[in-house]
């Protein structure tokens, strides 16, 4: 029996977009290996390894993790998975990323998530948390009984810094500037599957019938309608 050739998979999408909620659902339908920057930068500055304190030197500086440092923290953890169909979540960022990320492995699809910002402000701005439970309130889904108030305890609900206005407003921007070049040059290598919408769940059939096309689902329930 010939095996099919292996999915080397990526997600792009701004922050809020449902990144995360999508690419569970592909883990979970498809059985990928899924490569997240953001985990694996915290799992190497937790345990203190020469990246991670070499990252967290930036972090604490407020700059951003060099091209070449983010690179090698990737394409190490790519090696055990050569044998694996794989999703990378957060890697590349940016153009050099791409590159280096081309020289090892080609690349078959870029999953891009079209989200209107406007939507995601919307999404972002609308969680309220309850800091000592860690309870999460969203103002268009799931409100708290009475406004700013935790339906427990009855004490006052914060909002986090990165889901105040003039923080999203600064993450959707930065994002944008620093992905747009990305999104381009996977666009001109014609890898670039763009998908729009405002909810997660209408966007996911679209994602999920074009992964069948490349790999069988592995969920053994549900399989006739994903979720």
């Amino acid at each position: 029996m010939v095996m099919p050739p292996l999915l080397r998979a990526v997600i792009m999408g701004p922050p809020g977009s449902g990144k995360g909620t999508i690419s569970a659902r592909i883990i979970k339908h498809f059985g990928v290996k899924h490569l997240s920057s953001g985990d694996l930068l915290r799992d190497n500055m937790k345990k203190k390894t020469e990246v991670g304190i070499l990252a967290k030197s930036y972090i604490d500086q407020g700059r951003l993790i060099p091209d070449d440092v983010m690179t090698q923290l990737m394409l190490n953890e790519l090696k055990g998975l050569d044998r694996y169909n794989w999703l990378l979540d957060g890697f590349p960022r940016t153009v050099a990323q791409a590159e280096a990320l081309d020289k090892e492995c080609h690349v078959d699809t870029v999953i891009d998530l079209d989200v209107p910002f406007e939507t995601i402000k919307c999404r972002l701005t609308a969680r309220w948390i309850h800091p000592a439970s860690g309870r999460v309130y969203n103002l268009e889904f799931s409100p708290p009984k009475v406004q700013g108030i935790d339906d427990v305890t009855g004490e006052p609900l914060v909002q986090r810094d990165d889901d105040k206005p003039e923080t999203v407003s600064k993450r959707l921007q930065a994002y944008d500037a620093q992905t747009k070049p990305v999104l381009e040059y996977y666009r001109k290598k014609g890898l670039l599957k763009s998908f729009s919408g405002t909810e997660t769940n209408k966007i996911w059939p679209h994602i999920y019938a074009f992964l069948q096309t490349k790999l069988p689902d592995v969920s053994q329930k549900d399989a006739a309608t994903p979720r």
